[in-house]
């Protein structure tokens, strides 16, 4: 039995290159749609909002001249590459994949509304969440609080390359202590980076908990739907 009924699953575009240094790398692809298979096959309703960073980062477009409005836009543009990508995978292991987008992009996505999305869910189809919000100075950190929030998930899943939330950067201080759980106030007293500050004050004020966990390492995600202790939860 799976612990959630219906999930928001937020991937970063970084993990989509994989061993590549830009782009998609297609084998790490086609894993990540065999995790989101395992958990469908469950009976989750599953939706998905995938970043852009592997292509392209608005902020980071900023910073180099691009004016912040339009390198948005095309970081925007990049979560639906991402997206489409993602769905083809799906699709070829055998799972029902819907491409929402949140600018108007026919055909290449349907035009994002929460019904829209809840009825494909119900329908037994992974909806994908593409655009941001559709705005710019949004990340899609706030995207998936968002729409985790408007399709009245159980949970939002962050999947990273960390197995969770540490009291610094892992990577880069070896004393780093990993939380198994910790609540919203702790995470913004603290400064932890786990998503950025709009995106963690509106799961805060909506009562959505969630999971920070290592979705490349296979067979992580079925296992945080099964209740399974790994990762870090974030709680009111």
């Amino acid at each position: 039995m799976a612990k959630f009924k219906r999930i928001l699953l937020k991937l970063s575009g970084e993990s989509l290159m994989g061993e590549k240094k830009y782009g998609i790398d297609e084998k790490h692809l086609g894993e990540y749609a065999q995790q989101i298979k395992e958990i469908h096959d469950m009976g989750v309703q599953i939706g998905i909002v995938i970043g852009g960073g592997n292509i392209f980062r608005g902020l980071s477009g900023a910073g180099k001249g691009f004016d912040r409005v339009k390198g948005d836009q095309m970081g925007m543009l990049a979560t639906v590459i991402n997206s489409l990508g993602l769905s083809s995978a799906l699709v070829a292991a055998g799972v029902k994949a819907r491409v929402l987008t949140a600018i108007r992009m026919e055909p290449i996505g349907e035009f994002y509304t929460k019904w829209k999305a809840i009825e494909a869910m119900e329908n037994g189809e992974v909806v994908i969440m593409s655009a941001g919000t559709g705005n710019p100075f949004f990340t899609t950190d706030t995207g998936s609080s968002l729409r985790g929030i408007e399709i009245e998930a159980d949970v939002m899943l962050k999947g990273t390359r960390v197995d969770g939330i540490y009291t610094a950067d892992p990577e880069k201080d070896p004393t780093a202590t990993k939380f198994d759980e910790i609540t919203y106030d702790e995470v913004l007293a603290r400064g932890l980076k786990v998503m950025d500050l709009t995106a963690t004050c509106m799961c805060k004020e909506n009562n959505l908990p969630i999971i920070v966990f290592d979705m490349d390492t296979v067979g992580n995600l079925k296992k945080v739907m099964s209740g399974e202790n790994i990762g870090t939860l974030v709680h009111p």
